[in-house]
């Protein structure tokens, strides 16, 4: 019964999963997830989820995000979100401890191909001025990808 409940408040969710980090997220750690779309005529919205706390020290984060389609092919996007307000306040939702943010990927995707897509995520922060990327990413807690069916208005 309890299932039914939090399906029915989350009808547009497809897949959303999470996956936990360590004390720091490495600059190389990717973060996987593996993805079998249930429909290869329907477009979807994408997300990359994220949680942080307060040992998060920048306003803003980039990823690389990349999608490896089943026969192959790969699509990589270099990504950037504002992840706090001028003020140093934190966007998303939550308590002063932990912020969730829900993050647009990409928009009306249609995956067309059969089988497994894998989608890749890695941070790329690098402090302003600085030659070399930050090696050890503090205040993420976890990693999450998203599909959800549009929203039709």
């Amino acid at each position: 019964m309890v299932t039914v409940a939090l399906v029915s408040c989350d009808s547009n969710r497809v897949f959303d999963v999470y996956k936990p980090l360590p004390n720091t997220w490495h600059k190389d750690s990717v973060v996987s997830f593996n993805v079998n779309p249930p429909d290869s005529t329907n477009a979807y919205n994408l997300f990359v989820n994220l949680r942080n706390t307060s040992a998060y020290k920048y306003s803003n984060l980039f990823l690389i995000v990349e999608m490896v389609f089943p026969h192959g092919k790969t699509v990589t996007d270099t990504l950037e979100y504002r992840m706090a307000e001028p003020n140093g306040k934190f966007l998303g939702s939550g308590n002063s401890s932990v912020k969730e943010n829900k993050l647009w990927y990409k928009e009306n995707v249609i995956f067309n191909e059969g089988g497994t897509y894998t989608v890749n995520i890695q941070h790329a922060m690098r402090e302003s001025g600085k030659v070399y990327g930050v090696v050890q990413l503090e205040g993420i807690t976890d990693v999450g990808f998203r599909i959800e069916n549009p929203i039709i208005k």
